[in-house]
C-alpha cells in the first residue's frame, strides 16, 4: 500500500502546507494545477521536489474556485467538466516534461472528487477527458462498495483505476466518508492509526456503526498541512512498511 498526499497548494504569497516535510514521506504527489490552488512556479517547486525524493506525481484538477479552494460543487456540464479537467492536466504535464517527469495518474480535488464519487454523469465526463489525453493516465478513486461497477465503467474508456482509503476519516457502512458536519468524521491520532494498522493487516476499516467494511485499497491518503501532520506521516510509514 502506498502513501499519496494533495500538494503543490500554496498560491502567490499565501503558503498552504509542509511539502518539504511531508514529500520525504509518501510515494505520490497529486498536485495542484491552478484551478484551486496553485501556480505555475508552485507547481514547477513542488515537481522539481518530487523528482528529487522520486515521488510519482499526479493531475490535481478541480472545480475552477479559488476563493472556496475547490469545496464547492459548481453546475458544470460534461463538455466544461472534460474541457476544465483536460487543460489542468495539460498545464502540470507540460511543466512536469520540462522537467523530465512523468505524469502518471489523475486525481480530482474536493468538490469535483466528491460528485465524481456521487454522480456517474461527473464521473464519466471525468473518464472521458482522461481518456482523451494523449497519453495513458489512471484515476485514482475512493475505495468504496461501489469499486466493481466503477471499474467497469472506467474499462469501457481504457482507464486503469487506483482506489485511496483516507487514514484519518470515518467512513458509512457503504464505503462513503462522514459528513465533516458529523461529530467523529475526523479520527483523533490514535483512532488514524488503529485504521491504518487494520487497513494494512485486514483490508478493512472499522465503519462508525462498527461494522467491518473490507475495502481493496493501492494508497492511502494522508494530510501534512502542519507539523503534527507531518509527524503524523512519518508514523503512518513506518506503519504500512
Amino acid at each position: 500500500m502506498k502513501l499519496n498526499c494533495d500538494l503543490g497548494e500554496s498560491f502567490g504569497s499565501w503558503n498552504m502546507g509542509s511539502d518539504a516535510k511531508v514529500m520525504p514521506h509518501i510515494d505520490q504527489a497529486n498536485i495542484a494545477c491552478g484551478f484551486h490552488a496553485g501556480d505555475p512556479l508552485v507547481m514547477q517547486k513542488t515537481l522539481q521536489l518530487a523528482k528529487q525524493h522520486n515521488v510519482s506525481v499526479g493531475a490535481h484538477p478541480s472545480y475552477p474556485d479559488l476563493v472556496g479552494f475547490g469545496r464547492r460543487s459548481m453546475k458544470c456540464t460534461r463538455e466544461e467538466i472534460i474541457a476544465l479537467v483536460l487543460y489542468q492536466i495539460a498545464a502540470i504535464d507540460g511543466v512536469a516534461q520540462s522537467l523530465d517527469i512523468e505524469l502518471s495518474y489523475v486525481k480530482p480535488h474536493g468538490a469535483l472528487y466528491n460528485d465524481m464519487m456521487t454522480n456517474i454523469e461527473v464521473r464519466e465526463a471525468i473518464f472521458s477527458a482522461i481518456a482523451q489525453y494523449h497519453k495513458p493516465l489512471k484515476l485514482m478513486i475512493q475505495a468504496s462498495s461501489n469499486i466493481k461497477e466503477h471499474r467497469a465503467q472506467a474499462e469501457k474508456f481504457n482507464i486503469e483505476i487506483l482506489t485511496e482509503a483516507f487514514a484519518d476519516r470515518c467512513y458509512n457502512d457503504d464505503g462513503s466518508l462522514l459528513s465533516r458536519n458529523i461529530t467523529g468524521a475526523v479520527h483523533n491520532r490514535e483512532k488514524m492509526f488503529a485504521q491504518v494498522k487494520l487497513l494494512k493487516e485486514q483490508s478493512s476499516v472499522i465503519t462508525i456503526n462498527g461494522k467491518h467494511l473490507p475495502l481493496e485499497v493501492d494508497s492511502l491518503c494522508v494530510h501534512g498541512d502542519n507539523l503534527e501532520g507531518v509527524k503524523a506521516i512519518a508514523t503512518i510509514r513506518e506503519l504500512i512498511r
